[in-house]
């Protein structure tokens, strides 16, 4: 039996200030409404460095001390193994701009339900604060999708 299987590596970072967080409005139809800044980490990068290049390219902001707060997983259509880790940092130096992913703004924490979110982000925002979860697991149950939060 294989120990190893082909893994697809991606992050997502939550920036905030005080009670204010730094969002995206996503527009691909893949993955609109809401989210954070990330994306994929390139071949040879270290994941540290890939949030900090993410963020830079999806917002314009230089984040720092970006702290590891969960990890999400799912297996893709094509078998492979889907690594999203979460991030979050209050550090960061320069001014937003928007980009081709999407518009970028701060709202009020409390206010994220007023707006339209992308897939599973308030469950995200969840394990990013909590102190006592860690992981977002997807699995197949006899052909249903379940996930659960652990």
């Amino acid at each position: 039996m294989h120990k190893t299987e082909n893994c697809i590596l991606t992050n997502i970072c939550l920036v905030y200030k005080g009670d204010k967080i730094l969002v995206i409005d996503r527009k691909k139809k893949d993955w609109p409404g809401l989210t954070f800044p990330g994306g994929h980490v390139e071949r040879n990068e270290n994941f540290h460095d890939s949030v900090i290049r993410e963020v830079k390219e999806e917002t314009g902001l230089r984040i720092r001390n970006p702290m590891l707060c969960g990890i999400e997983e799912f297996k893709t259509k094509e078998e492979d193994r889907y690594l999203m880790f979460y991030y979050k940092t209050d550090k960061f130096s320069g001014k937003t701009k928007s980009s081709d992913e999407g518009e970028v703004f701060w709202i009020d924490r409390k206010d994220l339900d007023k707006y339209k979110l992308s897939l599973d982000l308030k469950r995200i925002l969840k394990v990013m604060e909590s102190d006592e979860l860690s992981e977002i697991i997807y699995y197949d149950d006899k052909g249903k999708w379940r996930s659960k939060t652990v």
